[in-house]
Parts: C-alpha cells; structure tokens; sequence
C-alpha cells in the first residue's frame, strides 16, 4: 500500500460517521480491527451463499446488494449502498451463509471488519466495540424504518 492510500485510509478510519459515538483514543482502538480495501468497479464481494465472513463499511462508491429470486439466475436488487453504510453486517452476528450477493458498483474504498476481529475487539476492547455496535444498530434501524416506509407507500 503506498504512503497516499495508507493516509486516506487512517483519515478513514478517524472520519467515519460509525465512529460518532467514539471519542479519539477509542477511533484509534476501532481502527486497529479494520482493513481499509481499494474496490474496483464490478467486483464480488461476496456471492449469496459463501461463508459468512465479516462485514464492510462504505466509505466512498455504491455497493449493490442482490438476493436470487425463485427463477434460477433472476435477482431482486435488495438495495444500493452508497457512503456511510454498512453492508454484510448481520454476518458478525451469526456463522449462516451469506443471504445475498454483494457487487461494487463503482470503485470504491470500505473499511473491513472480519468476524473475527469483531470478536477480538468485543473481548479486548468490550466499551469501544459496544459504541461501535450502536452505530451500526442505529444505521440498521434507519434503513429497516425507510423499508416500512416504502412498503407502505406500495399499499
């Protein structure tokens, strides 16, 4: 990684709104556990069905988010993540397979967050992933509450 790209991603990892709970000694702590990742354009992140691994945070680009339907090979776009979302989270939580498939739209940059760093961070730094956890809670929250929201304007 050259000097540019380890600075943005130490920028990053300060920056980022999941940290907003967290004050500077803690982002510092957080940012251990993350791997800042450059994404081209068209990559998989993961597919519906592989190992459940981790989570990522987006901090600049579109992330598409897809489930199969019941006609082999036909997908529902489930949502575009852009800029401050986490995608994949409910897979630092559980060992199920991967539930959609994940595609970058754009190049973009996320910070990484393995399952297992997760849980090192929990036992090691138990205040900090806690704060980290309420950020991402919070973020879930908004996007389920504007799901109802668009599901009621369809009825």
């Amino acid at each position: 990684m050259t000097v540019l790209a380890e600075d943005l991603c130490a920028k990053m990892k300060l920056d980022f709104r999941f940290f907003r709970y967290l004050d500077e000694v803690e982002k510092s702590i957080a940012g251990q556990y993350l791997e800042c990742c450059e994404i081209a354009a068209g990559t998989v992140l993961w597919d519906e069905g592989d190992v459940s691994n981790g989570a990522a945070f987006v901090v600049e680009g579109k992330i598409e988010v897809k489930k199969e339907t019941e006609f082999k090979g036909k997908h529902v776009i489930v949502g575009i993540y852009g800029e401050g979302s986490v995608v994949g989270e409910l897979c630092l939580f559980t060992e199920d397979k991967r539930a959609v498939t994940a595609t970058a739209l754009t190049d973009a940059w996320l910070l990484r967050l393995s399952a297992e760093r997760f849980e090192l961070l929990l036992e090691e730094h138990p205040a900090v992933g806690g704060k980290l956890l309420k950020g991402m809670f919070l973020a879930v929250s908004r996007r389920l509450r504007k799901s109802f929201e668009r599901l009621a304007a369809i009825f």
